[in-house]
């Protein structure tokens, strides 16, 4: 399985060109966090480790591996809008905050003590 890692080039999108908003990816990969052989997700595209929670920054908009922070992306709690349970992340290089949608097989346990974190 690949590990999953900042990309070693990065595309940029000239001002012709549209930015997808989702670029499907749906890729195992080894987690620099916790070490989990990661498989894909089950239904959509994986972006963080379904153990740990742990993800990558490394996209602008889902899917793209346009971001060239590449930092580590840990979970700091849990948000729902529009129906959905988003994991929120704080970058550990750049202090950004980024969501990404909560996986059918995301580890039950971290999802419970997220929705307790006072993000």
């Amino acid at each position: 399985m690949p590990v999953f890692r900042r990309p070693a080039f990065v595309l940029r999108h000239s001002s012709s060109m549209p930015s997808p908003r989702f670029t499907e990816r749906n890729e195992g990969f080894v987690c620099l966090a916790c070490g989990r052989d990661v498989p894909p997700h089950p239904s959509s595209s994986r972006d963080h480790c379904d153990r740990c929670l742990t993800s990558l920054h490394v996209d602008v908009n889902p899917g793209d591996r346009m971001n060239e922070c590449g930092g580590k992306l840990s979970p700091i709690g849990l948000q729902t809008k529009g129906g959905k349970t988003k994991i929120a992340y704080q970058c550990e290089e750049c202090g950004a905050r980024v969501f990404n949608i909560v996986a059918p097989d995301d580890n039950a346990e971290r999802i419970a003590e997220l929705a307790t974190m006072p993000w």
